[in-house]
C-alpha cells in the first residue's frame, strides 16, 4: 500500500507544525475528529469489523484486523494509513469527504506522543484530569503594581490579569449609578429618590458597604435571587404537555425565597431539595423543599404509557441535578457512553438509580381537626351516592346515555378532574370519577335539581386545604437497569446507585439513597458544586461566567478565563460555611464590580467580549425585573412577599393558543401589582410579558437567560395594557406629589425612573412634548399629557438596563 504523495507531503508539513506546538489533547483535539467522521460506523452499536473508535481504549484494542492505534508509531498505525488512503486500502471514511491534512496531522501527532487519554477513555491512572474534575486549590495572591485599586482577593486576581494584558481597570462608577446598579442586582427594585439622596450625601468611608448590607437584609433579596434558582428548578404553575393542567406548588417557590432570605447554608439548601424527606423526623419545610424535583412536567393525555412518562420524569431529574449542581451534560450518556466526558452509560444509570425510587405525593397543610372533618364529609358524600343509586336505579343508564350526547367542546370546558374522567372508558374510571360525572349530570338535568342541591351543600362543607407537590422515598425499592440505546423497554445489566468514577467516591458506609447523593454533591471533596455555583453567581453580576459555558464544565466546555479566581471563590464559599450572602457581598463590594460600564476603545480592541473585567457590563433587566422596576417607579408595587400566583392583565386570546382553551381573569386589588416572580406561569401559554423578554420555558433547567432585542419588546412596553396602566399611575403620581410646575415634575419623573436628574436637552424635549400633547388634547386632561410623557420614560433603553 502506497499513500498518495500529496497526502504524505501535507501530513509531514502539518506534523511538523503539531510537534512545534503544545502536546495534543485527546479529548479536545482528537476525539471530536473521530466522533464526527468515524463513530457513525465504528461506535458502540454494531461497529464495523468490530472496531470501535468512540474511546481511546477501544481504538488501541482494535477490531478484527488488530489494534488501529500503536502508541508512539503514528505513521505505522492502521488508523493513519486508513484516513490517508491509497494503494489497496480504501480511504476512510467511506463515501464521505476525507479528513483534512491538519486533522490527519493531529491524529498522527497524538499517536506519536503516546496516544495518551484521560481517565475513563483508557486505563491510564497517570493521565491528567480535566481541570474541572481536579480539586480546587487556594491560589497565592499575586503582587500588583497599583495600590489605589481594590486590594481584595477578587480585585488582585482581576488586576493581575489586566496588567499582564497591559490594560487599566475602569474608574469607579458614580454614586447614582452604583446605588441603582446594586439595588437592581440585589433586590430587583429601583432605589427611591430618598435612598439615592441619602447614599450620595453619606461621606462615611464605608457608606457603600452599609448600603450593600441593607440590601442583603431586605426581604426583597430572596425574591430577586429566587428567580435564577427557579429557572434551574424549571418552576411553573402548570403540568405542561398538551393538557397543561394547573398544579399547586407555589409553597416550594416560597420556600426558596425564605431560604435565601435567611441565608440557609447552600449545603443544607441542596440537601433539603434533593432529599429533605429523608431527614429523620423531616419537618414540613424540609418536605416542601423536595418540590425541586416535582417541577418536572406531567403528561395527562389519555392512552399514554404511564411507565414511559415516569421514566422520562426520572431522566429529567438526572439531567437537572447534573446541570444545576455539577455543570455536566450527563444526559448525553443516556443512550451510550458520553462521547466527550468520562461518563459511561453504566454510570448514567447508576446515577439514575438514586431517583428511580421516589413516589410523587401531594403534601397537605391541614390540622388534624380539618382532616377529620373532610373524612366525615367524604363519607357522607359516598353514602349519599350509594343511597342515590339504590333509590334511583334508572340513574346510571341515564348518565351513560347523556354522556353519549356530549360534544367535545363541552367536555373540554370542564374542570381538569372531570376532563380526566371523560378521557377514560367507563370500566376504568375510579369511583371518584364516576361520582364526579354523575354530579355533573345532576347539575345539568332539570328533573333532579333537588338531589344536586343536597349534594352541592355537602360538597360545599368539605374543607379545602393548601397543597404542594413533593417527592417521597418508596418503601419497596425499584430495580434499575441500563436501558439499551436509551429504550426503557430494553433492559440491560442491573445496576446499583452510584456516582461517576471521575469524581470522588461515595463513602463506603453510604446506603446509596438520595440523602447520600445530596451529601456527596456538597462534600468539600467534590470539586464541581462550589465551582459551578460561584460561576453562575459571577455570571449574574458580569453577564458571563468565568467559565463561559456555565452549563458545561466538561471537556467540551470553555476553560475559565481566571482559573485562580474561580478556585478562590469556590474555596471561600465552602470555608465560609456555604453562605451565599457572604459571597454576594464579596463580589458586589469589589472594585471589579464597582467599575464604570462606559465603553472603552482600548479595551474593545483587546477584549471585545469583556472577559477580562476591565469595565462593568451593561445588562438588560430580566423580564420580571422590568415589571418590578415599573411597579416601583409608579408607586403601584405590592411589597407582600410570598403567596399564591397572580394574574395581571394580558392580551386577549393568549389562553386560546394552547390545545386546551382556558380563561385568564385579571387580578384586582393588590394582587394586580405584585412582582413578576408571582405571575402564574402556564407552560403552554406563558404570560407574553415574560416570554417576549426571554423568560425560559420551564421545561428544562435554564442556567442562563438569553438577552434578545426585538421590536416586539418595544411594542409590549408601549402598548400592553399593563404598561399603559403603569404610565397612567406614574402620571398620577407626578401630578399628586410634585410641585405645580412642569420642570419639577419632569425632574421627579427622571428620579423615579432613572435615579438621576434630566439634562438640559432632555428637559427641553420633554417640555416640548408636553406642549404638543396639550395642544392636541384641548378637550383632554393634564393626566393624558403626563401619561404620554410617562410612557416615554418607561420605554427608554436606560430604564430597562442596569448600567
Amino acid at each position: 500500500m502506497k499513500p498518495t504523495l500529496a497526502s504524505l507531503v501535507g501530513l509531514i508539513v502539518c506534523s511538523r507544525l503539531m510537534f512545534a506546538s503544545e502536546p495534543v489533547d485527546y479529548v479536545q483535539d482528537v476525539k471530536p475528529i473521530l466522533t464526527k467522521h468515524c463513530v457513525s460506523c465504528h461506535g458502540a452499536t454494531k461497529p464495523r469489523a468490530n472496531l470501535r473508535l468512540d474511546t481511546a481504549a477501544a481504538a488501541i484494542r482494535g477490531g478484527d484486523g488488530g489494534p488501529s492505534v500503536v502508541p508512539g508509531q503514528g505513521a505505522e498505525s492502521p488508523l493513519i494509513l486508513a484516513v490517508v488512503g491509497g494503494g489497496e486500502l480504501e480511504r476512510m471514511p467511506l463515501k464521505r469527504p476525507p479528513l483534512t491534512d491538519p486533522q490527519i496531522a493531529t491524529l498522527k501527532a497524538w499517536i506519536d506522543q503516546g496516544a495518551h487519554a484521560p481517565e475513563g477513555e483508557r486505563p491510564d491512572p497517570a493521565a491528567a484530569k480535566h481541570w474541572a474534575f481536579a480539586a480546587s486549590v487556594r491560589p497565592q495572591l499575586p503582587l500588583v503594581s497599583r495600590s489605589d485599586w481594590g486590594q481584595s482577593p477578587i480585585d488582585r486576581l482581576i488586576l493581575s490579569r489586566l496588567e499582564r494584558e497591559r490594560l487599566l481597570p475602569s474608574p469607579e462608577a458614580d454614586r447614582i449609578t452604583l446605588i441603582r446598579r446594586v439595588s437592581l442586582d440585589l433586590t430587583g427594585l429601583l432605589p427611591t429618590p430618598e435612598e439615592v439622596d441619602s447614599f450620595v450625601a453619606d461621606v462615611r468611608p464605608d457608606a457603600y458597604e452599609r448600603l450593600v448590607d441593607r440590601l442583603l437584609a431586605s426581604p426583597h433579596f430572596g425574591e430577586r435571587w429566587a428567580r435564577p434558582w427557579l429557572d434551574l428548578a424549571r418552576y411553573a404553575d402548570s403540568n405542561g404537555y398538551s393538557i397543561d393542567a394547573p398544579r399547586t406548588i407555589w409553597k416550594y417557590r416560597d420556600w426558596v425565597i425564605n431560604a435565601l432570605n435567611r441565608d440557609l447554608p447552600f449545603d443544607q439548601f441542596t440537601i433539603d431539595q434533593i432529599a429533605g424527606d429523608l431527614h429523620p423526623e423531616a419537618t414540613l419545610e424540609q418536605q416542601v423543599a423536595t418540590g425541586f424535583h416535582r417541577n418536572t412536567p406531567i403528561n395527562q393525555e389519555g392512552g399514554i404509557d404511564l411507565e414511559q412518562f415516569r421514566i422520562e420524569s426520572v431522566v429529567d431529574r438526572v439531567a437537572t441535578t447534573a446541570t444545576a449542581f455539577l455543570g455536566l451534560t450527563m444526559g448525553c450518556a443516556q443512550c451510550h457512553d458520553h462521547k466527550f466526558d468520562p461518563i459511561s452509560q453504566r454510570e448514567y444509570y447508576q446515577f439514575f438509580a438514586f431517583f428511580n425510587n421516589v413516589d410523587e405525593p401531594q403534601l397537605e397543610f391541614a390540622t388534624p381537626q380539618q382532616v377529620a372533618k373532610r373524612k366525615s364529609v367524604r363519607s357522607r358524600i359516598a353514602a349519599f351516592h350509594k343511597k342515590l343509586v339504590g333509590s334511583h336505579p334508572e340513574l346510571p343508564p341515564k348518565v351513560n346515555a347523556w354522556e353519549l350526547t356530549l360534544d367535545q367542546a363541552f367536555k373540554t370546558a370542564q374542570p381538569d378532574e372531570i376532563k380526566a374522567a371523560f378521557d377514560k372508558p367507563f370500566a376504568k374510571r375510579t369511583e371518584t370519577q364516576k361520582r364526579a360525572i354523575t354530579e355533573l349530570f345532576l347539575a345539568q338535568d332539570a328533573s333532579s335539581k333537588a338531589l344536586y342541591g343536597e349534594l352541592a351543600a355537602l360538597r360545599g362543607s368539605e374543607p379545602k386545604f393548601e397543597t404542594t407537590l413533593v417527592v417521597r422515598e418508596r418503601a419497596q425499592p425499584r430495580e434499575t437497569y441500563i436501558h439499551l440505546a436509551g429504550d426503557f423497554t430494553r433492559k440491560g445489566d442491573r445496576v446499583a446507585a452510584d456516582v461517576p468514577k471521575v469524581l470522588p467516591a461515595l463513602p463506603s458506609s453510604a446506603s446509596r439513597n438520595r440523602m447520600d447523593l445530596a451529601r456527596w454533591l456538597v462534600d468539600p471533596a467534590n470539586p464541581l458544586t462550589a465551582r459551578v455555583t460561584m460561576n453562575r453567581l459571577w455570571q449574574a453580576y458580569f453577564g458571563v461566567g468565568l467559565v463561559e459555558t456555565e452549563n458545561d464544565f466538561g471537556t467540551q466546555g470553555t476553560a475559565p478565563t481566571h482559573p485562580e479566581l474561580l478556585d478562590w471563590l469556590a474555596i471561600e464559599f465552602v470555608d465560609g460555611g456555604w453562605s451565599l450572602k457572604a459571597m454576594h457581598r464579596r463580589i458586589v463590594t469589589s472594585m471589579a464590580y464597582r467599575q464604570s460600564s462606559k465603553a472603552r476603545a482600548d479595551v474593545d480592541a483587546v477584549d471585545p467580549g469583556h472577559r477580562l473585567i476591565a469595565r462593568q457590563t451593561r445588562l438588560r433587566l430580566d423580564a420580571e425585573v422590568i415589571r418590578d422596576a415599573a411597579l416601583a417607579a409608579t408607586g403601584l408595587l405590592t411589597r407582600r412577599v410570598g403567596g399564591p400566583s397572580v394574574f395581571p392583565p394580558q392580551p386577549d386570546g393568549v389562553m386560546t393558543q394552547g390545545q386546551m382553551n382556558r380563561t385568564w381573569t385579571p387580578s384586582n386589588g393588590p394582587d394586580r401589582y405584585r412582582r413578576g416572580l408571582y405571575i402564574y406561569f402556564w407552560r403552554a401559554t406563558p404570560h407574553p410579558s415574560l416570554i417576549v423578554f426571554d423568560a425560559p420555558n420551564a421545561v428544562q433547567a435554564c442556567t442562563r437567560r438569553i438577552r434578545s432585542n426585538t421590536p416586539l419588546q418595544a411594542l409590549m412596553l408601549l402598548n400592553d395594557q399593563a404598561s399603559f396602566e403603569f404610565a397612567q399611575a406614574l402620571a398620577a403620581r407626578l401630578l399628586r406629589d410634585a410641585p405645580l410646575n412642569d420642570a419639577e415634575r419632569i425632574g421627579l419623573a427622571f428620579r423615579l425612573c432613572l435615579s438621576r436628574q434630566p439634562t438640559a436637552g432632555e428637559q427641553q424635549r420633554l417640555q416640548s412634548l408636553l406642549a404638543d400633547e396639550r395642544d392636541e388634547r384641548m378637550s383632554g386632561t393634564e393626566l393624558s399629557a403626563w401619561t404620554t410623557l410617562s410612557r416615554v420614560l418607561l420605554n427608554l433603553d436606560e430604564f430597562i438596563t442596569r448600567e
